[in-house]
């Protein structure tokens, strides 16, 4: 590693660990008396309570009349007011309090709520979107409206639903300032603001978030960006890079790469290597031959691996995951989407090292002497950060503008057609009921 390298990481480190305020590192799992540090208890099995139906709650007339006046400006945050009702919780308001308001407020506020905290586009139409939100289990409705009653401040309640990211409050300030003439504006800014809910609440306050049409990847601490890097994305089609919310568990240096069986056996390679050593030692493959007679290869730590010199772990089922590439030409590209789905990451070593100081502990000199030392060395994370893989056609760009990106995979149609129609009834599902494709190519 050159010392340019390493000053220039230095100052990356520097900046990343001063903005996230020096946090904590988690502490280890509380180990049960007597058994070895860093055992976690087991897990008592509790019988399930029997579910207790939630019980109705009664609306003053005043408590009414603020949910109202939400419901009539809610067009400001991207929904349509004719989805809560309206005129039904008029007219209850006008019978008095009792039973019928009770009932007209209580369905009102819980579609409002829901839509608030989850998002209107239901989840069939949020294609291969694999993120789940926590929000309904950290927030449950019958909680927001007891305190909605409690407190008297239902406008408070429903307004703390709202993200916590400034890119919502952009798109919010730009629906303000697009005429109501331009409706095609107007909608792709309602998708991108729904397109928030469908994410936790509140990102957390170090994580790494990548919007996949963007082509970028951002460090972020506290909502404020600390560091970008290009991406290479999933091609269009089969391959294209799903939507997940996952966390950093590692950081790999030198990694290998266990060659999918798609290439093995579906390109010839395994027999070809088997046949070649001359040409596995080139590739800087190793080809085994199984006692079943399957072909297993994998391609050792080195400049031609197929995920360069660095890996972030991220566990999914998707086997998705952001890494460095001996192809750094596709960099220079301005529409970047070349991969089988994994998130190919610019300046990946500077990236690792960040990421292992700020989740490990681990000194700079001893990263450095990992990452040289060309073997395979796996840096555990004591401290997890969260990855979000998202997908916004209009957002913030890396400088702060609010920008449009080209609609790379076609997902907004269904999430537009979502919101041309009546909003539908929330379901228990969470996330893309399309199957789970594992896309562990990175070529």
């Amino acid at each position: 590693m050159t010392q340019g390298f390493k000053l220039e990481l230095r100052t990356a480190l520097i900046a990343a660990a001063m903005a996230a305020g020096g946090p904590a590192l988690a502490a280890p799992d509380e180990a049960a008396p007597g058994a070895p540090a860093g055992t976690a208890p087991k897990a008592q099995t509790v019988p399930a309570p029997a579910p207790v139906p939630e019980p109705v709650l009664q609306w003053r007339r005043a408590d009414a009349q603020a949910l109202l006046e939400v419901i009539r400006t809610i067009d400001s945050r991207g929904l349509f007011a004719r989805d809560y009702l309206p005129d039904a919780l008029q007219a209850a308001i006008a019978g008095g309090e009792g039973d019928a308001l009770d009932a007209a407020a209580g369905k009102s506020f819980t579609w409002l709520a829901e839509d608030l905290r989850d998002g209107r586009t239901p989840v069939t139409a949020r294609a291969q979107w694999f993120a789940v939100d926590p929000d309904r289990d950290a927030m449950p409705t019958g909680q927001l409206m007891a305190r909605a009653l409690e407190t008297h401040d239902v406008a408070g309640v429903l307004t703390g639903l709202d993200p916590t990211h400034p890119d919502y409050r952009a798109l919010k300030a730009a629906l303000a300032a697009t005429p109501q003439a331009d409706t095609r504006t107007r909608s792709l800014i309602r998708a991108n603001m729904d397109r928030w809910r469908w994410l936790a609440h509140d990102l957390g306050e170090v994580y790494l978030l990548t919007n996949v049409p963007e082509f970028q990847l951002r460090l972020t601490v506290n909502n404020k960006i600390i560091r970008t890097y290009r991406t290479v994305v999933g091609k269009p089609g089969k391959t294209a890079t799903p939507q997940l919310a996952e966390k950093v568990t590692a950081v790999v240096f030198n990694p290998t790469w266990t060659v999918p069986q798609s290439i093995v056996v579906g390109e010839g390679l395994g027999k070809r290597l088997i046949g070649n050593a001359r040409e596995a030692t080139s590739g800087g493959y190793k080809a085994t031959r199984n006692a079943d007679g399957t072909i297993t290869v994998v391609q050792q730590p080195g400049p031609s691996n197929a995920l360069g010199l660095m890996k972030i772990d991220m566990p999914n089922p998707h086997a998705i995951y952001l890494h460095d590439t001996p192809s750094k030409q596709y960099f220079q590209q301005p529409v970047r989407a070349y991969s089988h789905g994994c998130i190919r990451t610019e300046r990946a070593v500077e990236l690792g090292m960040t990421m292992a100081i700020l989740g490990a502990g681990m000194p700079q000199e001893q990263l450095v002497a990992n990452y040289n030392s060309g073997k395979y060395t796996k840096v555990p994370m004591t401290r997890t950060f969260p990855v979000y893989i998202t997908y916004f056609t209009m957002a913030q760009d890396i400088t702060g503008k609010l920008a449009t990106f080209r609609d790379l995979y076609g997902r907004d149609a269904p999430v537009l057609a979502s919101f041309a129609k009546p909003r539908e009834a929330k379901t228990a599902q969470r996330i893309s009921s399309e199957p789970v494709v594992k896309l562990d190519n990175p070529l």
